[in-house]
């Protein structure tokens, strides 16, 4: 099921939003719902890796692990 939200926008990014949607040839409620997805996506990733990192007992960083396995 699907509802309608209405939102305001400050003009600048009403105008970077209708420049992107005009170049990419998308509709604006489209880019609007899958960068919505992505920052909810993002959102609870980092919420699990704080979690995750509390109980870690060592953390590694992207260099650590990449010299580990190569």
């Amino acid at each position: 099921m699907r509802q309608t939200l209405t939102i305001s926008l400050p003009l600048k990014i009403k105008k970077d939003l209708d420049k992107i949607c005009r170049e990419e040839g998308i509709a604006k409620s489209y880019l609007i719902r899958e960068s919505l997805r992505d920052y909810l996506f993002l959102r609870q990733f980092r919420k699990l890796r704080k979690q995750m990192l509390s109980k870690a007992k060592e953390v590694y960083t992207d260099e650590d692990v990449f010299n580990k396995v190569s």
